[in-house]
């Protein structure tokens, strides 16, 4: 058995120190890391990973592609794709900047509370807050796939900005989130079971106000830096109880994040043609 490659694109100028130790904890072999990588730059490094081990054995090389710069990430995904043919590709995972694993960790945490505090997940209402980044788009997407009866509704302090991110989320049967304006807290807020927060790091978003007086039974902050994007809930929690209510923090959610990024490693090398986006890492924390 050859060793396991995994071969790191990163579109920023130094490849994630994040993204290489979770390799190394997965379980890899070599890590060949690339920083600053582009479209053009693709076709090189992807033949040297293709031409140097028979078909075969291609299932034990595999390409993890990162960045802050999600569109970018996006063009060199697609390039890699664009440079396969026949039996010669690898499993490739797509997450830059931890979008899609903590996305689908915190989709498996609306799960959780739902089924905690109704029992079903059928008919929720999520109001996603500062939604329309990368990891906001992709909660809401999943959450779009997850039970066709789950409403959606996101916020941005722009509504014009919060309309382009569900015009992106739209599926093909027309669903898509409703877009808000972060201001209008009150309707954001009736009536919904989950309260997320999504925005950038260090930005508030709501209130302990906001939910306490919505009722929100279900909280989620992804935010673990200071200060928190839903105010009262805490980095560490993990269905915790405060004032009657579910919370999880970004510490709490990261927990789910890392083993399904684990996972998602561990699984490249079992076959050489898996594609690891969004969708196949919800359900591989689901399987988890």
């Amino acid at each position: 058995m050859k060793p396991r490659i995994l071969i790191q694109l990163d579109v920023d100028p130094h490849p994630s120190v994040f993204d290489g130790v979770v390799a190394v904890d997965a379980g890899v072999d070599h890590l060949f890391r690339h920083g600053g990588v582009t479209p053009e730059a693709v076709v090189g490094l992807v033949h040297g990973a293709l031409f140097t081990r028979g078909p075969a054995d291609l299932k034990q090389t595999a390409i993890f592609i990162g960045g802050t710069d999600i569109a970018a990430a996006r063009r060199v995904f697609d390039a890699v794709i664009a440079t396969f043919f026949g039996p010669f590709r690898t499993s490739i995972l797509f997450d830059p900047n931890g979008c899609n694993t903590t996305a689908a960790a915190a989709v498996l945490a609306v799960r959780d509370g739902l089924m905690r505090v109704r029992g079903t997940v059928e008919g929720a209402t999520v109001a996603l807050a500062g939604g329309t980044g990368p990891v906001g788009t992709r909660i809401a997407q999943l959450l779009l796939e997850l039970d066709g009866s789950i409403q959606v509704r996101l916020a941005s302090r722009s509504r014009d900005r919060a309309a382009a991110a569900c015009a992106l989320v739209r599926r093909e049967d027309g669903r898509s989130p409703e877009p808000y304006a972060l201001e209008e807290t009150d309707r954001f807020l009736r009536g919904a079971d989950v309260a997320i927060g999504a925005g950038a790091a260090g930005v508030a978003l709501l209130s302990e106000n906001d939910w306490l007086a919505a009722g929100v039974p279900i909280l989620i902050d992804l935010n673990a830096v200071p200060p928190p994007g839903i105010a009262g809930v805490e980095p560490g929690d993990k269905a915790t109880e405060r004032h009657g209510r579910l919370c999880w923090g970004a510490l709490g959610i990261g927990g789910t994040k890392m083993k399904i990024h684990r996972r998602a490693l561990e699984s490249l090398f079992e076959a050489n043609n898996r594609i690891i986006d969004a969708a196949e890492c919800l359900a591989i924390g689901q399987a988890l």
